[in-house]
C-alpha cells in the first residue's frame, strides 16, 4: 500500500507514546537524505512555456480525454474546471502481496465491487485513484504482459466508471517489492538479487524499507549503471502498455508514473522524463501524474524543478503533516494553521511544473481525537490553494487500519467518524475560472466565485451524504438547484459571478 516511503501507517493515539513512531521517522529522514539532493533548486522562469496560454495562466494547454489543461488547471470538454475529489483504493488481484510458491501472503487486501463504487459517489466523492504493481503485470523476466491481470485493472475501472467516478491508474510500490518490501517491482527487476525472499505476515515494515535489500534496489533503479538503465527501460515498457490498455477508456484519467520514489531529484526528473515518453506515445490523450521524492512526506516541502516536465503532466505530492512524526503534545497543538505550509509548498511546487496540482494521499488515523478536525482542515486548506485530493484509504484491516470502512468480522462497516468527517459540499466543475472557493463546516455552506466565459454554463457541486435543503445563490439570486447528489446550478456567462450553496437542517 502506498504508506510513505519512511513508515508503515500506525495507529495515531494522541493518549500514547508516539516513540516507535518518532524514531522510525528519524532513522527514515537520515536514511533517505542520503539518497536525495539538498533541497533548493531552480525557480522557474518568468517566460511562458512554448504553447502556453495567454494572460496570466500558468503552463501550456494540453488537449486530453476525458480531461485537458488548460491556465494549470484540470477541465472538461466543455472548458469548465474540474476538481478530482477522491479515494484511494487497495483492491484484490491489483493489489499484488501474494505469492505462487506457498509463502503466507504478506496481508489481506479487500475486494472491490459495483457496491463500492456507488458508495464512494454518494459520499460526494468523484474519483479513485487505484493503486497496481509491475509485479502483477510483469510478473516473469520473459513471459510478458499479464491478459489477466489487465482484465482485473479493467474490470475495476468499469465499476468505477457506471458508478460515475473518474480513475487514476496508479503505479505503485512500498519498499520497492513484495518480495523484499510491500508491492511493486517484481522479484527479477530487484538488483542486486536479495539474500533472501520475505514473506508474511508483514509486521515488519518499518525494518524492511530501511533494509539494505531495499536501499540497494532503490540505488539500482534510479542509479546510472547499465542495469538500472535496463530496468528503467522495461518499467517505461510496462507503463506504456497499461497506457495504451486504457488509451481510450472515458473513465481513466491518466496514469501516476511511480509511487513515493527514492532518488534524488536529477534522477527523479530523467526518469520521468524517460517514462512519459513512453506514454505518451502510447495514450497521447491521458494525463501524465508524477510525485516528488518520498522525503516531501516528512518535511512538507519539495525542491523547484529547473523546467517543467511538459505538457499534460500534473503534479501529485502527498501531504502527511504529524501524520507519521506528531507526538502527543504536536498533536494536541495542532491547528489548521500547524498544516497550511505544506498545502502551500504544494501549490507553489506545481505552479513551478507549470502542472495542476491532485494531492495524491492524505489522510490521519481515524482513531485519533484529532481525526476529524484534520481532515476538516485538509480540505479547507486544498480548497484554498485549488487542489484536487484522494483520501487514504477505502478500506484497510493491517497497519493501522486507516479506512473508511472497519471489518468488524466479517463484515466491512461504515466508520461514522469517517464518514462525517469526509460529508460536506464540494466543487466539482465551475463553469469558468476558479476565483476562490471555501468551505463553511457549521453552516454548511460552499461559496465560490469565478470569471465566466461568454455561454453561461453549468456549475457542478456534490452534496454528499448532507441531509437537508439545498438553497442555492448565484449572485445574490436564488435559483434551483438541478438533480440529486451531485447538483447542477446554472450560474456563469461574460463577467465575474458568485454562488453559495447552503444545506439547511430539516
Amino acid at each position: 500500500m502506498s504508506r510513505t516511503a519512511a513508515h508503515p501507517r500506525t495507529t495515531a493515539r494522541p493518549s500514547l507514546p508516539l516513540t516507535r513512531r518518532r524514531l522510525a521517522a528519524v532513522a527514515a529522514l537520515v536514511a533517505v537524505t542520503a539518497m536525495v539532493a539538498a533541497f533548493g533548486g531552480c525557480t522557474r522562469g518568468t517566460q511562458d512555456a512554448p504553447g502556453a496560454d495567454a494572460g496570466d495562466c500558468i503552463g501550456p494547454e494540453f488537449i486530453g480525454t476525458p480531461l485537458s489543461i488548460r491556465c494549470g488547471a484540470l477541465v472538461d470538454d466543455e472548458g469548465r474546471q474540474v476538481w478530482l475529489h477522491g479515494v484511494n483504493a487497495r483492491v484484490q488481484g491489483l493489489f499484488d502481496v501474494t505469492f505462487d510458491d506457498g509463502r503466507v501472503p504478506l496481508e489481506p487486501i479487500p475486494d472491490f465491487g459495483a457496491a463500492d463504487a456507488t458508495n464512494i459517489r454518494s459520499l460526494g466523492l468523484n474519483a479513485i485513484r487505484l493503486p497496481i504493481n509491475w509485479s502483477g503485470l510483469e510478473p516473469t523476466e520473459t513471459g510478458g504482459f499479464s491478459a489477466p491481470y489487465l482484465e482485473r485493472i479493467a474490470q475495476i475501472v468499469g465499476l468505477a466508471r457506471d458508478a460515475g467516478l473518474f480513475v487514476m491508474l496508479d503505479l505503485h510500490q512500498d519498499a520497492y517489492s513484495k518480495e523484499i518490501g510491500e508491492d511493486g517491482a517484481p522479484y527479477w527487476a530487484i538488483s542486486p538479487a536479495p539474500p533472501e525472499r520475505l514473506q508474511g505476515p508483514l509486521n515488519d515494515l518499518e525494518a524492511r524499507r530501511l533494509s539494505k535489500p531495499v536501499k540497494d534496489a532503490f540505488e539500482t533503479f534510479f542509479g546510472p549503471s547499465a542495469e538500472g538503465i535496463r530496468l528503467r527501460a522495461r518499467f517505461a515498457k510496462a507503463a506504456a502498455r497499461v497506457a495504451s490498455r486504457f488509451a481510450t477508456e472515458p473513465a481513466v484519467v491518466g496514469l501516476e508514473l511511480f509511487n513515493e520514489p527514492l532518488g534524488t531529484d536529477e534522477q527523479l526528473a530523467a526518469f520521468h522524463a524517460e517514462v512519459l515518453a513512453e506514454v505518451r506515445l502510447a495514450a497521447p490523450k491521458k494525463l501524465v501524474f508524477f510525485e516528488p521524492s518520498a522525503l516531501r512526506n516528512l518535511t512538507d516541502r519539495a525542491s523547484l524543478p529547473a523546467r517543467p516536465l511538459g505538457p499534460g503532466t500534473v503534479y501529485a505530492p502527498h501531504v502527511y503533516t504529524l501524520a507519521f512524526t506528531g507526538t502527543p503534545s504536536s498533536i494536541a497543538a495542532m491547528s489548521k494553521e500547524t498544516l497550511r505550509a505544506s498545502n502551500e509548498n504544494a501549490r507553489l511546487e506545481a505552479d513551478a511544473w507549470q502542472a495542476p496540482l491532485v494531492i495524491g494521499e492524505f489522510g490521519f488515523s481515524p482513531t485519533s481525537p484529532a481525526f476529524t478536525d484534520y481532515v476538516a482542515w485538509q480540505s479547507e486548506l486544498q480548497d484554498e490553494v485549488r487542489a484536487s485530493s484522494f483520501f487514504w484509504v477505502w478500506k484497510e484491516t493491517s497497519q493501522g487500519s486507516w479506512g473508511v470502512y472497519d471489518l468488524v468480522g466479517t463484515k466491512w462497516e461504515e466508520r461514522p467518524a469517517v464518514v462525517n468527517a469526509l460529508t460536506r459540499l464540494r466543487l466539482e466543475r465551475v463553469a469558468g475560472r476558479l476565483g476562490r472557493v471555501g468551505y463553511d463546516r457549521e453552516k454548511r455552506r460552499l461559496t465560490f466565485t469565478f470569471e465566466g466565459g461568454t455561454a453561461a454554463g453549468r456549475n457542478v457541486v456534490s452534496t454528499g451524504r448532507l441531509a437537508g435543503t439545498v438553497d442555492v445563490k448565484c449572485d445574490g439570486r436564488g435559483v434551483a438547484a438541478e438533480g440529486k447528489g451531485p447538483i447542477e446550478i446554472a450560474c456563469g456567462g461574460a463577467g465575474s459571478h458568485e454562488v453559495v450553496v447552503t444545506v439547511i437542517p430539516r
